[in-house]
This record gives C-alpha cells, sequence and structure tokens, in this order.
C-alpha cells in the first residue's frame, strides 16, 4: 500500500494536471474566438472597401460623358439625355 505522502503527491500532480488542462484549454479557446474575430473584421472592412468602390463607380461619372459637351452617353444613367446625345453626336460628325 502506498503511504499517505505518497497520495498526496500523486493527488497533487492529478490536480495540476487537470488545472494546467483546463487553463491551457481556456487560452486555445481564447486564442481562437479572437482570430475569428480579427478574420470578421478584416472581412468587413473588406466589403466596406469593395462597397465603396462600385458606390464610387456607379454615382460619379467617368467616362460615359463624352469630352466637349458634357453629355452622358451611358444609356443606363439616370441622366442620360437622348435628344442631347444625339446632337452632340451630329455635331462631331459635321466636324
Amino acid at each position: 500500500m502506498a503511504s499517505a505522502g505518497v497520495n498526496v503527491l500523486r493527488y497533487t500532480a492529478l490536480f495540476a494536471g487537470v488545472s494546467y488542462g483546463f487553463y491551457r484549454q481556456s487560452n486555445l479557446n481564447a486564442q481562437s474566438h479572437k482570430a475569428k474575430v480579427d478574420r470578421d473584421f478584416a472581412h468587413q472592412a473588406s466589403l466596406i472597401t469593395q462597397a465603396k468602390a462600385e458606390f464610387k463607380n456607379k454615382n460619379m461619372p467617368s467616362e460615359n460623358v463624352t469630352k466637349g459637351a458634357e453629355v452622358i452617353s451611358d444609356p443606363n444613367d439616370p441622366k442620360f439625355d437622348l435628344e442631347g446625345y444625339l446632337t452632340a453626336l451630329m455635331g462631331e460628325k459635321a466636324k
């Protein structure tokens, strides 16, 4: 039979191992959660950047405007003026 001192050491080692296991698992879970939060934040930031670029492309006039007459040539644009576009087009052909 084992003496009382040996049993105390065994149970102390067992308790220390279980305590370390809980501590280690807690740290691993916290790191995993932090990494997931960071990934989600980076993904949201990239979506916001992409949305800003799309908004800029949608709302800012780009190459759809002819150079001299400031006439919008994109028929999908809500400010498109067919008469103004055709007049500008006829003026370019006349030159």
